[in-house]
């Protein structure tokens, strides 16, 4: 590999603590990497795109990993989340989240060490500019590029920690374009789009609603966590917010908007989706249980609500998907026994 194409497996070997990394495939200008921990795996897809600009596809489906990167060069990073979240420690004691069509724009100056993702997965794309390098290799493919990388930064991050831009259809619209590409034409479509991106960001006026992401405290987080925790090994019983609230000595509307900000939603909301999804794996592995029994076992006090709620997350009542869900289980083990 080119001296001048960042080695991403060197570095995923500093970056990630007590994770395995493995190099599925490599060349002049691009590497896959898999990282593995007992939490789950993920794949980090990364493209040199112009001398000093890194292009890096993350699909994680893990809980969390340890990530020791510091920043040792000047450098502006651009974070897209388009599906699950990510909490980031930004810094002492403090953490930040990213959920679906978040875009964060930071220098990597105050990243922390511990990594998790609340749903059990994220995907994203992050671009690096390396800021010695990153002006001269744009325009190393085209001339008087207009957008100054040093500028952007003092734009987006001067005096800011970060800054989190959300529901900005004019960036969703360029981002989206960067999952699907053919692979005969992927290194000069991504040239484009980042051009594309810069242009946009270099005029873009910022809000006066986009300041500074709110970010929580380690006690808020934790005690959101111990929340969830019981909640989730506890599904037969309903908590009341008020309940909650007295029980980890945790303001109201603090303990609101941190769960949303960890999960992405409200409590009672989380709870009703979560509830339906583990309901849908009884069905379909427990055959022995009748609905109403894991209906019960849900905190459904009648067959009718059970599946209704069911319904309406599922698309279909659970007797139904319970049925269709046997043609699945002989499909798979049919291909089980084939090879």
């Amino acid at each position: 590999m080119s001296k001048s194409v960042m080695n991403i497996e060197a570095l995923s070997q500093n970056l990630f603590h007590d994770t395995k990394v493995y190099t599925l495939a490599e060349d002049e200008t691009s590497q896959i990497i898999q990282v593995q921990n007992d939490t789950g795996d993920g794949l980090m897809s990364s493209y040199m795109v112009f001398p000093g600009v890194y292009l890096m596809f993350n699909d994680f489906h893990m809980e969390q990993c340890e990530s020791q990167f510091q920043a040792e060069v000047d450098m502006l990073c651009i974070d897209h989340c388009r599906e699950g979240r990510i909490e980031q420690e930004i810094k002492n004691g403090a953490y930040i989240y990213l959920g679906a069509g978040d875009l964060c724009v930071d220098r990597r100056m105050n990243s922390g060490r511990h990594v998790e993702f609340p749903l059990g997965h994220y995907h994203g794309v992050s671009i690096s500019f390396v800021l010695k390098d990153a002006n001269e290799g744009i325009n190393s493919y085209i001339k008087d590029f207009p957008v100054d990388i040093a500028r952007l930064k003092k734009k987006y991050c001067d005096g800011r920690i970060n800054l989190v831009l959300q529901n900005e259809q004019g960036l969703e619209g360029i981002l989206a374009d960067l999952y699907a590409v053919p692979a005969q034409i992927r290194l000069p479509y991504f040239r484009v789009k980042i051009q594309e991106l810069l242009l946009y960001l270099n005029a873009l006026e910022i809000p006066a609603t986009q300041m500074e992401r709110p970010y929580f405290f380690k006690t808020q987080v934790e005690k959101t966590k111990a929340i969830h925790t019981l909640m989730t090994n506890n599904m037969e019983q309903h908590f009341t917010l008020q309940e909650l609230s007295e029980r980890f000595d945790f303001p109201m509307t603090a303990m609101k908007n941190c769960f949303k900000n960890i999960y992405g939603d409200s409590i009672f909301s989380y709870m009703r989706v979560y509830r339906i999804n583990q309901a849908a794996v009884l069905l379909r592995r427990n055959r022995e249980k009748s609905v109403l029994e894991i209906a019960a076992q849900m905190g459904y006090d009648s067959p009718g609500k059970f599946s209704t709620a069911f319904k309406k997350i599922m698309g279909v009542s659970p007797l139904t998907y319970r049925k269709s869900s046997v043609g699945l289980d002989k499909k798979h083990l049919d291909g089980k026994e084939r090879n």
